[in-house]
């Protein structure tokens, strides 16, 4: 199943890149057989699916084309904006066609019961379907302490409402930290404090104190590919925090938001090291699928469902959108899609760090969170930097990206001077010119 899955993504990769361009024929099945080392029936079978897919066809007699389009995938914007600003997926590789499909499917699998309010914990199908799914990522859970929410947004800005049992009043956040979250929890006018998380890690000795005497409800982080940093605790550091957790009676809230995009086969999340139901843990299929499915599941300890479900009081996400997510992760299109756009960002994470090596290396200006998954990386700025200014000059020179003071809290005093450049909708030939030039602007800005 592997070997057909690396077959599929690879080939829509090099249609989407240009290598099979429109209309040119595809290798013949022995040739493709010969090609990935495979049997007939494996090309045979990913060449189907591909017609399936609308992204190549078939003439008897003759073999596999690839079909062209009048807005091929391949749609550069070579010219156009730079854009290392927009956390969301690239718009150009959305699996449209295929749920489309899957919500087809569900309306004639459940009908009638799409229409209903449903379950506030979720359709229990779906959740049935994201046990086994979780597994694959070391999460081990029942079907009972799974609920499916409106993007992990929901369960967040339920939890740090919600009254927990250790009776603490105070959110610890990493600093920097989601953007986002840190503007809703001094909007409600949540308790909350920080903490220092760099490139290199935490300081759990400050992390302990902080569990120890904080009075700490919980702490909100992102163990694997952190926004905005890109970067992720080590092994030691996951198994220290869910210790902590158990020591102190602090919960940990993970967000694990970029799960799919993982290259790491054997990355156990906090969640695999609690030995004491302190670990609450968060996932989003938005940041694989598309934004606007806005689905996601918190996977919680038994003293906390109750609660949680009290909070969250009504089935406020859509069961349509559910049951296709059903049918998309149970015929393997989700599996799919993971690999696909996965492939596409680990290219573009190079694309990023080969720019870096060859234009940052002679004055060393930027100190970059270096990467190999993920959407995210940091580029450190000397302090002698304005940052408005650079903006603006990167502005003018279609270069967007995403200043580092909006991901900490308003009051936090150990702020970082840094820029967030995200690779998710930046194309794979602009990466080079956009990395030259913001290490040409840096270059201005610190010597004036």
């Amino acid at each position: 199943m592997k070997k057909y899955f690396s077959i599929l993504s690879d080939i829509e990769d090099k249609i989407r890149g240009g290598q099979y361009r429109s209309g040119q024929r595809l290798p013949s099945l022995r040739s493709a057989a010969e090609l990935y080392r495979c049997s007939i029936s494996t090309i045979m079978r990913t060449y189907v699916e591909l017609e399936k897919r609308h992204a190549i066809y078939s003439i008897p007699q003759s073999g596999f084309y690839v079909v062209a389009k009048p807005g091929d995938l391949h749609n550069s914007t070579k010219g156009g904006t730079i854009d290392f600003a927009s956390a969301s997926p690239d718009l150009n590789v959305f699996p449209y066609l295929d749920f489309q499909h899957c919500l087809n499917k569900a309306i004639d699998k459940y009908k009638y019961h799409l229409f209903t309010y449903g379950d506030s914990q979720g359709l229990e199908t779906l959740r049935q379907t994201i046990v086994s799914h979780l597994a694959n990522a070391q999460v081990f859970a029942k079907r009972e302490q799974i609920i499916v929410t409106s993007g992990v947004q929901q369960a967040l800005e339920i939890l740090a409402k919600m009254p927990f049992p250790n009776e603490k009043m105070v959110v610890l956040v990493e600093q920097p930290s989601y953007d986002l979250y840190l503007r809703f929890l001094e909007a409600e006018g949540v308790r909350v404090c920080g903490i220092t998380r760099r490139a290199q890690g935490i300081d759990l000795q400050e992390l302990e104190e902080k569990f120890k005497n904080g009075k700490i409800k919980f702490f909100y982080t992102m163990p694997r590919y952190h926004n905005p940093l890109g970067t992720s605790y080590t092994r030691e550091e996951r198994k220290a925090i869910a210790k902590l957790a158990d020591k102190y009676d602090v919960y940990i809230v993970e967000d694990d938001y970029m799960a799919d995009l993982g290259a790491e086969q054997d990355f156990e999340p906090i969640f695999a090291y609690d030995q004491t139901s302190h670990v609450v843990y968060l996932k989003s299929f938005s940041k694989i699928i598309f934004p606007g499915l806005r689905l996601g599941v918190a996977v919680l300890p038994e003293g906390l469902l109750k609660t949680f479900l009290a909070y969250k009081r009504y089935a406020d996400t859509s069961l349509l959108s559910q049951a296709a997510l059903e049918v998309y992760i149970k015929n393997g299109m989700y599996e799919h899609h993971k690999h696909k756009i996965g492939s596409l960002y680990t290219a573009r994470i190079h694309a990023l760090n080969e720019a870096v090596e060859r234009y940052n290396i002679k004055d060393e200006l930027l100190e970059v969170s270096k990467g190999s998954s993920g959407v995210y990386m940091q580029f450190k700025l000397p302090e002698k930097v304005n940052i408005d200014g650079l903006m603006k000059r990167l502005a003018a020179r279609n270069v967007s990206v995403v200043p580092g003071k909006g991901f900490y809290l308003s009051d936090y005093l150990k702020q970082e001077k840094f820029l967030r450049i995200s690779i998710s909708r930046a194309q794979l030939e602009q990466i080079d010119e956009g990395v030259k030039t913001i290490v040409e602007e840096v270059k201005r800005q610190n010597n004036r």
